[in-house]
């Protein structure tokens, strides 16, 4: 238990040992081409030293409802299933087998680190099988992405069934059967994983990025004119769970929530790294079947999250897509040549990308 570090400064050390990183990896880019034998050193050593870190100071965060939010009610059910409470049979099942046996085998200390084990080491596996010579770099636009931070500590379910997704999304065109595995795993831990296996599996069959675009662009027209009526449709329809029925229909608290209403902030920041993959894939004409899947599932994930923006907690239904956010930015930078230096360039995007959420980090911790 890391019980040295106040826990009101608990999430500001996280954030600035990221802001290091990311530096660290800037002046890599800087001083070195990118295929040095340097860099490959760095990328082996860096890596590990980032997933072990992150990893302990996530998992052995001390229990805390004030400043970890639902880590406490993870805590509570754990101890209701260490006296006996049985399994819900209309929540999620494997979310709950999984609470289940846990308490019956280790600590509520312990099951929070590997609760951080599970969201942390499939992004960590999933960069390495992509980009085997570059995953540091991957990795740390991973933990350092917006919501990384709030899904490894207070959204954990959800956290760990889109890792397990992008775990399962890793062995596309490798290993089916993982692949698949790895997917319903996702969503028996969270329901709402639903959307994006959905959009994975529309991906396989519906290939023109262009149209992607367009149903994006037509899904801000939509919620502009008719936002209300497909928050309400979704609603009725309980669209992945009660949870995220409750999110749409106003029935859950807002006042967490900074703010309501059309995110056109929001907005940009989903919309900045669908520049870039219009950039790779419609100017310069980069084709890669992997990405193609990563993009287009990204795409009608946040297209569907900007029809109900105006809702309660839509943050929540935004993460859906967000996950992905970091890999639709730079798997082509490790893919294919776009610009001169390239390797310069990925430590600016880097840095810019680090930037947002370094950025929000203070925005809302001392607004």
């Amino acid at each position: 238990m890391i019980d040295f570090v106040p826990l009101e400064d608990y999430s500001f050390y996280h954030f600035q040992f990221i802001l290091l990183m990311t530096f660290v990896a800037f002046f890599h880019t800087l001083v070195l081409n990118g295929y040095e034998a340097k860099v490959f050193a760095y990328n082996k050593i860096a890596s590990v030293f980032i997933l072990v870190l992150t990893l302990l100071y996530i998992g052995l965060r001390p229990i805390s409802g004030r400043y970890f939010a639902d880590m406490a009610t993870y805590a509570e059910t754990f101890y209701q299933f260490q006296n006996g409470m049985p399994i819900n049979p209309d929540g999620d099942v494997g979310f709950e087998i999984f609470l289940k046996f846990c308490s019956q085998v280790m600590t509520v200390d312990v099951f929070f680190l590997v609760c951080a084990s599970i969201y942390i080491l499939p992004l960590y596996f999933a960069s390495k099988r992509w980009f085997p010579n570059y995953y540091v770099f991957s990795f740390i636009l991973l933990v350092g992405s917006f919501s990384f931070w709030a899904y490894g500590t207070n959204g954990i379910r959800n956290g760990m069934a889109t890792s397990l997704f992008i775990l399962g999304l890793s062995y596309v065109y490798k290993n089916n059967f993982k692949m698949v595995l790895f997917l319903l795993i996702s969503v028996v831990f969270h329901k709402s994983m639903m959307l994006p296996i959905a959009a994975l599996i529309t991906s396989f069959f519906l290939k023109n990025t262009k149209l992607y675009f367009l149903f994006w662009v037509l899904s801000i027209f939509i919620s502009l004119t008719m936002g209300s009526v497909i928050i309400q449709l979704f609603a009725s329809l309980g669209f992945g769970d009660d949870r995220l029925t409750a999110y749409l229909s106003g029935g859950a608290d807002s006042s967490k929530f900074s703010s309501t209403g059309f995110r056109f902030d929001f907005l940009i920041y989903s919309a900045a790294p669908l520049a870039l993959a219009y950039f790779y894939v419609i100017k310069k004409g980069f084709k890669n079947k992997i990405y193609q899947h990563i993009l287009h599932t990204y795409i009608i994930c946040n297209a569907f999250w900007i029809m109900v923006i105006r809702a309660n907690f839509s943050n929540r239904f935004a993460y859906l897509s967000w996950f992905l956010m970091a890999f639709v930015v730079c798997y082509p930078l490790f893919k294919g040549v776009f610009w001169k230096d390239q390797f310069k360039k990925i430590g600016v995007v880097m840095l810019l990308y680090y930037g947002f959420t370094y950025f929000m980090f203070y925005y809302y911790q001392y607004r």
